[in-house]
């Protein structure tokens, strides 16, 4: 029976048949695995296929075999928890289904800090070449009127990282919060040399939006700061005209 399965010509059919299915399967680990195996069968076809060992033929595979266990060795550490920067371990579950490899190309990138004092992340109309993302703390909008504020957990700005448009508004994050800064041109460097990195990031910024979608009525529960909303307007709000309608402000009721 052994006889039988190592002739060259099972050797080469068997090989085959694993190539074939690794190019059927989507999933990236049995893929290679497959095509690993494949190229060992091709290694014995080669070894047994003449009276003299085809060293030229073995020795090829042998390199497209090196390279794909380091290829296979590269995509388990990406997946791999073990990638996780420590310092950002406590954060890695806030975005979602990203990877931990691109979880720690994300951070590479990001500088993380508290603001002492209400700082301005965006002022609407204005271009903006930062992406933010809330850890902690209050983060107030303004934008056409209306003030309201956002949970923690959000990202700012991501809207102009994608399109390449103005803030559409005016964000401000009140102090004692904790947020991650990263430069638009840096995260725009690292997505063109991962495809895979581009599409992870584009994937957590999507279901940001999403989720803001969801909620863009402002909840009743909004606080309301006409102090902070008089800093980021420079000017106080106006007096509605009788008879008009006033703009919408979530502020509670007297």
């Amino acid at each position: 029976m052994v006889d039988v399965l190592m002739t060259p010509e099972t050797l080469v059919y068997l090989a085959g048949v694993f190539y074939i299915l690794g190019l059927l399967i989507i999933n990236q680990v049995i893929l290679r695995l497959m095509v690993l195996t494949g190229t060992g069968f091709y290694s014995l076809y080669y070894a047994t296929v003449a009276d003299t060992p085809l060293w030229e033929a073995m020795f090829i595979s042998i390199l497209i075999g090196c390279a794909n266990i380091y290829g296979l060795a590269v995509l388990l550490a990406g997946r791999s928890r073990l990638a996780i920067p420590r310092k950002h371990a406590d954060i890695f579950d806030h975005f979602g289904d990203m990877k931990p490899g691109d979880f720690r190309t994300l951070m590479r990138h990001a500088n993380r800090y508290f603001v002492e004092e209400d700082k301005i992340l965006t002022q609407e109309g204005l271009p903006l070449d930062r992406l933010y993302y809330v850890i902690s703390g209050q983060t107030y909008i303004n934008k056409k009127g209306d003030c309201f504020n956002v949970p923690k957990g959000v990202f700012v700005g991501e809207v102009a990282f994608l399109t390449g448009s103005p803030a559409s508004a005016t964000t401000t994050l009140a102090a004692g919060s904790e947020v991650l800064e990263w430069t638009n041109s840096n995260l725009t460097a690292a997505s063109e040399r991962s495809v895979r990195f581009k599409l992870a990031l584009e994937s957590v910024l999507s279901l940001d939006l999403a989720r803001k979608v969801a909620h863009s009525v402002a909840p009743n529960s909004a606080v309301w700061r006409p102090n902070l909303a008089n800093t980021i307007r420079q000017e106080p709000l106006p007096e509605p005209v009788p008879g008009s309608r006033a703009p919408r402000t979530n502020a509670p009721p007297n």
